[in-house]
C-alpha cells in the first residue's frame, strides 16, 4: 500500500517500488497464523479464461443508441470524470463485436493501494474474460499521491479525507449508461486488497445497483462490518490465501490500531445477511479449499475459495511482485468470478 504508481512504470521498477510499499503500510507484519499488524496491496501466470454464456434476459432490456459523436473502439480507451471538483479517470474496456444498442453487462475492478487500472488490468487477466464473453470492464483510480479507496475506516488517503467513491462509482455508473446500455440488473464489481474492501462497502451501501461482489484478498475493518446495511441479500464470491502477509486470513492489527476481520467472520457475516444454510458444501483439490453456502435468499450465495498456503496475490493472475506475493495456478479467479456473476443478476 504505497506510492503511486504510473501507467508508464516499467515492469523492472514496480517490484522495488512495491516491496517500498510493503514495508511502509505493514510496520513488521507476520505470517497470516498471527493475526498481528496488517497492511494492504496481488498475481502471475495465467489460465485459460472460460466462456459463460448470458441468459436470455440479459438481453431482454430495451435498447438505445450512442450519445451523438461517440464511436465505441474495441480495446483500451483511458476517459475521466468531473466528480465533486475532482477528474477522475478510468480505464474502459470495449470487448470486440459490442453491439452498443443492445443491454450489456458490466465488471467494475478495483485496485490496491498504489496501483491503477493498468495495473489491474495486467494482474486480473479480465480483458481477455471480457473479449470472450462479451461484457463491458472498467478500471477506475483511487484517488491520492497513494491512490487509494475510501473503504469506511481504511484506507490511505481516500479514508482520511473521507472522499465519497460511493458517489463516484454510482456516478460512474450513470457516466457509462449514457455510452452503452447497460444492463442494470448485472452490474458487478470486484477488487484487490483495497479494492476489495471498497467492493464490501458497495455491497453495504449500493446493493439497488451492484448484483454480486468478488473480493481478493482483503476483508473489511471491524467498526465498518458492524454499521453495515445491505437493502437486499448480496452474492458474494472471496478469494484468499493462508499465507498473505499484507492482508493476513486469521485479522489483525494495523500499527495505527485498525482492526480487520478474518476471512472466516467476513463470510459468516454475509452467510447470515444473505440467509444462507449455516454449513458449507465443501470440496477440496490440491491446495484449495471450496466452501459454498447455497440455497440463500432471492438467489443470494456465498462462496469462498481458501488458498492454502497463498499469498498477497490474484489466483490464476499475475503478481504485483513475487516479493509481495505469487498467485496459485490452479484456480482462475476472474473466470470463476464471472461464471459467478452470471448467475446472479439482481432480483
Amino acid at each position: 500500500m504505497s506510492t503511486r504508481l504510473d501507467s508508464n512504470l516499467t515492469r523492472a521498477v514496480k517490484p522495488a517500488v512495491l516491496i517500498g510499499l510493503a514495508v511502509f503500510l505493514m510496520v513488521g507484519c507476520k505470517k497470516a497464523s498471527s493475526p498481528t499488524e496488517i497492511s494492504l496491496p496481488a498475481t502471475e501466470t495465467s489460465l485459460p479464461v472460460t466462456e459463460t454464456s448470458l441468459p436470455a434476459s440479459a438481453t431482454s432490456q430495451p435498447t438505445s443508441t450512442l450519445p451523438e459523436g461517440e464511436v465505441l473502439v474495441p480495446g483500451d480507451s483511458n476517459r475521466s470524470l468531473f466528480f465533486e471538483s475532482v477528474v477522475r479517470a478510468y480505464i474502459l474496456h470495449i470487448p470486440p463485436g459490442l453491439n452498443a444498442s443492445q443491454p450489456v453487462p458490466l465488471v467494475l475492478v478495483f485496485h490496491g493501494i498504489g496501483l491503477d487500472g493498468n495495473e489491474m488490468i495486467r494482474i486480473s487477466g479480465f480483458n481477455a474474460q471480457s473479449d470472450l464473453s462479451g461484457f463491458i470492464v472498467v478500471y477506475p483510480d483511487g484517488t491520492g499521491d497513494k491512490k487509494s479507496w475510501n473503504g469506511g475506516h481504511c484506507c490511505g488517503e481516500a479514508a482520511i479525507n473521507k472522499v465519497d467513491d460511493v458517489g463516484f462509482v454510482q456516478a460512474l455508473i450513470e457516466e457509462l449508461s449514457k455510452l452503452v446500455t447497460l444492463d442494470p440488473k448485472r452490474v458487478y464489481a470486484t477488487g484487490f486488497s483495497n479494492g476489495a474492501i471498497m467492493v464490501y462497502r458497495l455491497a453495504c451501501e449500493a446493493s439497488d445497483q451492484i448484483a454480486a461482489i468478488a473480493p481478493v484478498s482483503a476483508t473489511q475493518v471491524l467498526q465498518d462490518q458492524q454499521t453495515c446495511q445491505p437493502a437486499r441479500p448480496v452474492p458474494l464470491i472471496h478469494f484468499h490465501g493462508t499465507d498473505d502477509r499484507l492482508n493476513p486470513y486469521q485479522g489483525g492489527k494495523t500499527s495505527a490500531g485498525t482492526q480487520f476481520i478474518s476471512v472466516e467472520t467476513a463470510i459468516q457475516f454475509w452467510v447470515g445477511q444473505n440467509g444462507c444454510p449455516e454449513q458449507a458444501q465443501q470440496t477440496k483439490s490440491g491446495t484449495i479449499t471450496h466452501d459454498l453456502y447455497a440455497p440463500c435468499a432471492q438467489n443470494a450465495s456465498v462462496e469462498l475459495y481458501k488458498i492454502e498456503g497463498g499469498e498477497h496475490a490474484w489466483p490464476g493472475g499475475e503478481s504485483v511482485s513475487p516479493q509481495i506475493g505469487e498467485p496459485t495456478i490452479e484456480i482462475s479467479a476472474t473466470s470463476l468470478m464471472w461464471e459467478f456473476f452470471v448467475a446472479h443478476p439482481l432480483p
